[in-house]
C-alpha cells in the first residue's frame, strides 16, 4: 500500500469512527457539538453526490476556503476577486445516527458557506443556500438513518460565478459548522433573545424572550431552570418554573429577571454574563441553551452625537471585509485576535463589518475585546453592481452575477437569519441594510446634480450646489425601474425591527443628498455617509432630526478633523481596518502593477502596521506617538521653501484633499551621500527635536503644521536619527539608524504557547537585523521556513500588495526587511514545535509549547 492509500485509510477511520451521541438528552454533554472535523474534499464539476469517498478526496478539517490554496492567475482569473480560482466543490462527511434515535432532535447548523450550496443527507436535499454569508440550519432528525447506522452528509459549492464580487469572497465552507442536539421538549436554534429595556444605577431589568417546541406525541409540562452567571463566573441569578405545551406546538415567552449590582459591557470593561436555560421533562434534561450577553445601554442624538452608558463619546471605528490574508476567509480566531489587538492599541473602538454579515467568532471576540460593531447585511439590492469597476453595471456575464441575482427571493430569510443568529451580541450597536447601493438605481445618481449636463463641482470634495426641494424634483421627473430604493429600504429596516428593536437601523450612502429625498433615509434611525464629509453640514442643517455619522471614511487626518469639529457627527469608520484581498483592477496597457487587492488599511496583508495607522493612534490615544519616516526631496510630496527656510506641499493644501493611499516613504536612514532627505514626524506631542548623531537639526511645534506631520529637510549623512519630545513631563523619544548588510533575523511571537484543538494559532514576525541589531528596512532576503513537531505551516506573507506568492508556500522574500509566518496546532498533538527561518546559509529557530 502506498503513503497515499495509508493516509486516506488513517483519516477514513477516523471520520468513519466519530460517532455521535446525543448530548443533552438525560444530562449528557453539551447542546452544540463541533462538526469540523471528519470532512472529505473534491474539487470536481461532475457529480459527486452518489460517488463514495476515495482516496482522491482530500482530508480537510473545517473551515476550508479551497480558493486560497489554488495559484493565482494575473492574466485570465478577475483582480475584483483577487486573481484567484472558483469552480465546484463538494464536501463528505460520514457519521453515526445516536443511539437514542427518536428521542432527540438534530439540527445541522453552517455559520457560512460560499456559495450557491445544496445540501444532502443519504442522497436527500434538504436545501439550496444561495447567500454566502448569512448562517442557515436544516432539522436533520427525520433524514437520519437508523439508531446506530451510518449516514452520508454531502455539501455541493459551486463557485463558478468567480467574479460574483467585488472583493475576495473565498469558495467552500469557509465557516464553522455545528451540530445541534435536543430533547423533543426544547428550545429550537436561536430561539433565546436577551435585552435589557431599564437600566438604572446598579439595577438592571432583563427581558428574556424565549421559544418552545414540543415535538412529544403529547402535551407535556416542562420545568425551565435559568441561571446567569456574572462576568467573573459566580452565578448571579437563578429561577425556576413550569410551562405546558400541547403536542406540535411553538411558542413564545418572556421572562422578566432583575439583577443587582451590575457590571456594565462597554469599550473599555467589556463585561460579559453567561445565560443558561435548561428544559426538563420527567425529571429528566431535554435540553440546555446557553448564550453570553452585555448590560449596556446607548443613544444616539441628532444634535450631540453617540453616547455609550450615559458617555459622550466619538465613534473610532474602520470597515472590515472578511478574509484574513494567506488563510484567505476561513480566518482562525486567534488572526482576527491578533488583529484586533493591535487596532485596539491603535485607539479603535468599533468594527464595520463590509459588507456582509460577520463570523460569529469575530463577533465573539468583539464582545471579549470591547469593540462596537455595524453588522452589515447587503452589498447590492434588486440590482447588480459592476463587480470589476465598481461604479454603474457595466457588464452582463454568468461569472459576475451577485447577490442580486436571488435577493428578491431570498433576502428577508437571509436577513432575519442572520439578526436571530447575531442579536444576543453586546458589541453590535448597529444593523446596517446596505452599502452604497445608491449606484444601482441610475436617478439618485443623476439627480444630485453632479453628473448631468450642468453639472457643478466636484463630487467628492464639494456639497451639492441644489436644494432638497430640486434634488427631489429632478428624482420625480427621472424614469423609474421597477423597484425604488426607498420601497426596499423601508422593506428591510422593517424586517430588522420586527425581530430587534434594541439596535438602531443604518446604511452606508454613497449619494445622501439623494437618499434624503428617496424614501431611503427614512427607513433608517442613523444615516451613514460613505465618502462625503463635505455633506455634514448640509444634512443638519437640511435634515436636523436624523443623526449623521461617517460610515466609510478616508484613513486621512482630514477625515477624522471634520468630526472632530461637529458635536452632531458620531463618529466615521475608515476604510480600511485592514488591507484586504480582491478589488483590484487592473487596465491592460498600465504601467502600475497588478495588485492582489486594495492598500487602504492601517495594517497591511500580514497585519504590519502602516503609517495611517500611527496617524489614526494620534489622534485616538493619550499615548505620546512618535513615528519617524523619511524620503529622498525628489521623490517626495514635499519641497524645500528656501524663502521660508521650511518644507512645504508641492501643491498647497494637498493634505485637505488626501484619498485612501498614503504617498511612498521609507522607514530607513539609508541614503548617498549629499541627498537631500524629507524626514517626516507623525505624533501627537505639542514639540519635537531632531537632531542627526547628536546634533540637533532643529525644535518644531505641531501647531506650524495644518497636516499634522512634523517635516524637516536633511543632508543625509549615516548615523542616527533621534526625535524627542515631552508629554506632560515625560520625555518620549524615537530613533532610526543606519543599517548595515542584514546578519540576523528576529524573531517575535504573539503567543509561545498554543492549545492541542487543531485551531489555534500562532504569528511569528519576521525582521532582518544587521550586525548590531539594527532593523534592516531597505533590503529584502528570500527565507525559507520549516516547521517540525505538533504545528503545522498556515503561510507566510510579507504584507506587500505585489505579494503573489502563494500563501502555503514555504518560502517568501520579505518587503521592507519583515515577513509573517503563521503556524497551526495539530489536533490531539502535544509537545513542543519548532519554527526554523533560514537565510543566507543561516538558521533561526523559535519553538511553541503545544498542550
Amino acid at each position: 500500500m502506498t503513503i497515499k492509500n495509508n493516509i486516506f485509510l488513517a483519516c477514513s477511520i477516523v471520520a468513519v469512527l466519530w460517532i455521535w451521541f446525543a448530548g443533552p438528552v438525560q444530562g449528557q454533554g453539551k447542546r452544540e457539538m463541533d462538526f469540523n472535523k471528519g470532512w472529505f474534499f473534491k474539487l470536481s464539476e461532475e457529480d459527486m453526490l452518489s460517488k463514495p469517498i476515495s482516496e482522491d478526496w482530500q482530508a480537510v478539517r473545517l473551515p476550508h476556503d479551497w480558493s486560497i490554496g489554488q495559484a493565482y492567475d494575473t492574466l485570465h482569473l478577475e483582480g475584483a476577486t483577487g486573481y484567484l480560482p472558483g469552480g465546484i466543490g463538494w464536501y463528505k462527511k460520514e457519521f453515526y445516527s445516536p443511539e437514542e434515535g427518536d428521542e432527540i432532535n438534530s439540527y445541522l447548523l453552517f455559520d457560512g458557506v460560499y456559495n450557491h450550496s445544496k445540501t444532502y443527507i443519504n442522497g436527500q436535499l434538504l436545501g439550496y443556500q444561495a447567500y454566502g454569508y448569512s448562517p442557515f440550519y436544516f432539522d436533520i432528525s427525520p433524514y437520519l438513518n437508523p439508531p446506530g447506522q451510518k449516514n452520508t452528509l454531502t455539501v455541493k459549492v459551486d463557485r463558478s460565478r468567480y467574479a460574483d464580487s467585488r472583493w475576495y469572497p473565498g469558495a467552500g465552507i469557509y465557516r464553522n459548522v455545528k451540530m445541534i442536539q435536543t430533547g423533543k421538549f426544547h428550545i429550537p436554534v436561536w430561539g433565546v433573545f436577551v435585552t435589557t429595556p431599564e437600566i438604572d444605577g446598579a439595577t438592571a431589568s432583563l427581558a428574556v424572550q424565549y421559544q418552545l417546541k414540543n415535538d412529544h406525541p403529547q402535551t407535556k409540562e416542562a420545568r425551565l431552570l435559568l441561571e446567569i452567571a456574572g462576568p467573573s463566573g459566580e452565578v448571579v441569578k437563578k429561577e425556576s418554573w413550569s410551562i405546558s405545551q400541547s403536542s406540535g406546538s411553538k411558542e413564545t415567552h418572556q421572562k422578566k429577571v432583575t439583577l443587582h449590582d451590575i457590571k456594565r459591557w462597554g469599550i473599555d470593561q467589556p463585561n460579559l454574563y453567561q445565560l443558561s436555560l435548561t428544559v426538563s421533562v420527567d425529571g429528566e434534561k431535554q435540553d440546555e441553551y446557553a448564550t453570553s450577553f452585555g448590560i449596556r445601554e446607548f443613544h444616539f442624538d441628532a444634535a450631540t452625537g453617540f453616547y455609550l452608558n450615559g458617555e459622550n463619546m466619538k465613534i473610532k471605528g474602520v470597515c472590515l471585509h472578511h478574509d484574513g490574508g494567506l488563510v484567505g476567509s476561513a480566518v482562525p480566531k486567534d488572526v482576527w485576535r491578533r488583529r484586533l489587538a493591535y487596532l485596539k492599541e491603535g485607539g479603535c473602538n468599533a468594527v464595520r463589518i463590509s459588507h456582509n454579515p460577520a463570523a460569529e467568532e469575530l463577533l465573539d471576540l468583539c464582545d471579549e475585546m470591547g469593540f462596537l460593531v455595524q453588522d452589515e447585511f447587503y452589498d447590492e439590492w434588486d440590482y447588480p453592481k459592476d463587480k470589476r469597476l465598481n461604479t454603474n453595471e457595466q457588464h452582463d456575464d454568468y461569472i459576475s452575477r451577485g447577490s442580486a441575482a436571488y435577493f428578491q427571493e431570498n433576502a428577508e430569510k437571509d436577513l432575519k437569519a442572520t439578526v436571530r443568529a447575531h442579536r444576543n451580541h453586546p458589541s453590535i450597536f448597529q444593523w446596517s441594510i446596505g452599502n452604497e447601493i445608491e449606484w444601482t438605481y441610475p436617478r439618485n445618481k443623476l439627480a444630485t446634480g453632479f453628473w448631468d449636463a450642468d453639472a457643478g463641482g466636484n463630487y467628492f470634495w464639494n456639497p451639492t450646489r441644489l436644494s432638497p426641494e430640486q434634488i427631489k424634483a429632478r428624482y420625480d421627473s427621472l424614469p423609474a425601474k421597477d423597484h425604488t430604493i426607498g420601497a426596499t429600504a423601508q422593506k428591510l429596516s422593517a424586517w430588522t425591527k420586527e425581530l430587534d428593536t434594541t439596535r438602531v437601523v443604518t446604511a452606508n450612502c454613497i449619494l445622501p443628498s439623494a437618499s434624503y429625498v428617496t424614501g431611503y433615509a427614512e427607513a433608517l434611525d442613523v444615516i451613514g455617509f460613505s465618502y462625503r464629509r463635505v455633506m455634514y453640514d448640509y444634512g443638519h442643517k437640511n435634515f436636523p432630526d436624523l443623526p449623521i455619522m461617517g460610515t466609510e471614511n478616508l484613513p486621512q487626518w482630514h477625515e477624522w478633523k471634520a468630526v472632530a469639529e461637529r458635536p452632531f457627527v458620531a463618529g466615521l469608520f475608515l476604510w480600511t481596518g485592514v488591507d484586504y484581498m480582491g478589488e483590484g483592477h487592473h487596465r491592460e496597457g498600465s504601467k502600475n502593477p497588478r495588485l492582489r487587492g486594495a492598500r487602504s488599511g492601517l495594517l497591511d496583508y500580514a497585519g504590519f502596521k502602516k503609517r495611517a495607522y500611527y496617524m489614526m493612534k494620534s489622534l485616538w490615544t493619550e499615548e505620546p506617538i512618535i513615528h519617524i519616516a523619511t524620503q529622498k526631496i525628489n521623490k517626495s510630496t514635499f519641497k524645500y521653501d528656501g524663502n521660508k527656510k521650511k518644507v512645504v506641499e508641492r501643491k498647497p493644501g494637498a493634505w485637505k484633499h488626501a484619498i485612501w493611499y498614503w504617498p511612498e516613504t521609507n522607514q530607513h536612514w539609508n541614503y548617498k551621500k549629499g541627498d537631500s532627505v524629507i524626514v517626516e514626524v507623525i505624533s501627537n506631542l505639542p514639540s519635537l527635536e531632531l537632531s542627526l548623531n547628536g546634533q540637533s537639526l532643529g525644535k518644531k511645534d505641531l501647531k506650524d503644521f495644518d497636516d499634522r506631520i512634523y517635516k524637516w529637510m536633511v543632508p543625509y549623512g549615516a548615523g542616527t536619527l533621534k526625535v524627542e519630545g515631552r508629554n506632560n513631563g515625560q520625555l518620549a523619544t524615537q530613533f532610526l539608524h543606519t543599517a548595515g548588510e542584514s546578519a540576523n533575523v528576529r524573531l517575535q511571537l504573539d503567543q509561545r504557547y498554543l492549545e492541542d484543538d487543531g485551531s489555534s494559532v500562532a504569528h511569528v514576525e519576521v525582521q532582518l537585523e544587521d550586525q548590531k541589531g539594527f532593523p534592516v528596512y531597505h533590503r529584502d532576503e528570500e527565507l525559507e521556513v520549516t516547521v517540525d513537531g505538533p504545528l503545522e505551516l498556515l503561510g507566510v506573507d510579507n504584507g506587500s500588495p505585489t505579494n503573489f506568492t502563494h500563501p502555503s508556500s514555504s518560502r517568501i522574500k520579505t518587503s521592507e526587511g519583515k515577513a509573517l509566518v503563521i503556524v497551526q496546532s495539530i489536533k490531539g498533538q502535544k509537545g513542543t514545535g519548532t519554527v526554523e527561518i533560514k537565510v543566507n546559509d543561516q538558521s533561526f529557530r523559535q519553538s511553541i509549547t503545544i498542550d
